[in-house]
């Protein structure tokens, strides 16, 4: 009759050859590529009119005159929108998409949040943060739930809607609680 091994014998042997296999994979993990930063921007649009113009390569600054302490800063010129903490310092910026109806420069409090909906262009949209009412139309930040750019406007639709990418639409999602404001710069 063989002897019979000990359960100890069983997990040591078994837990060496897992420690072994790991140290193999993480050599050569650190020999292949490793990732580079990127700017975070909306990706190309199929259609070329409604791409946003990133203003540079470095994280843009944040516009003079748009307030001090927590905020969405969101600049008609650039197209581009920032979270910045108490301390002032932007935590994320990133390029977006006007709707047809912008808002006034101005201070403006988060009023409202919906999960996802339709927007006004037939899109699937979600992360829905609703700041301000312009000319009868209730604007807000949002994205579409594929990720994609939105679509030309139909003629004489007034859209709101300030789109961004996914990533982007959440990240606001999570800073842009109710009751947060919202300074809009030219």
């Amino acid at each position: 009759m063989p002897a019979r091994i000990p359960s100890w014998a069983w997990v040591t042997g078994l837990t060496v050859g897992a420690i072994a296999a790991v140290a193999v994979l993480a050599v050569h993990a650190d020999q292949g590529p490793h990732p580079t930063a990127t700017a975070n921007r909306p990706s190309t649009p199929a259609h070329a009119g409604a791409s946003p113009t990133p203003t540079a390569s470095a994280p843009a600054r944040v516009p003079d005159g748009s307030g001090t302490g927590r905020r969405i800063v969101y600049s008609l010129g650039q197209k581009r929108v920032w979270l910045v903490d108490a301390s002032d310092v932007a935590r994320r910026t990133f390029a977006v998409w006007p709707g047809t109806v912008t808002p006034d420069p101005g201070t403006y409090t988060i009023g409202s949040r919906t999960e996802a909906t339709t927007g006004t262009d037939g899109v699937q949209v979600e992360h829905i943060v609703y700041f301000a009412f312009q000319d009868g139309v209730s604007v807000a930040f949002s994205n579409a739930v594929d990720g994609s750019a939105p679509p030309p406007p139909a003629e004489g639709t007034e859209t709101g809607g300030i789109r961004m990418r996914k990533a982007d639409g959440a990240a606001v999602w999570t800073f842009g609680t109710k009751g947060t404001t919202v300074v809009v710069v030219k």
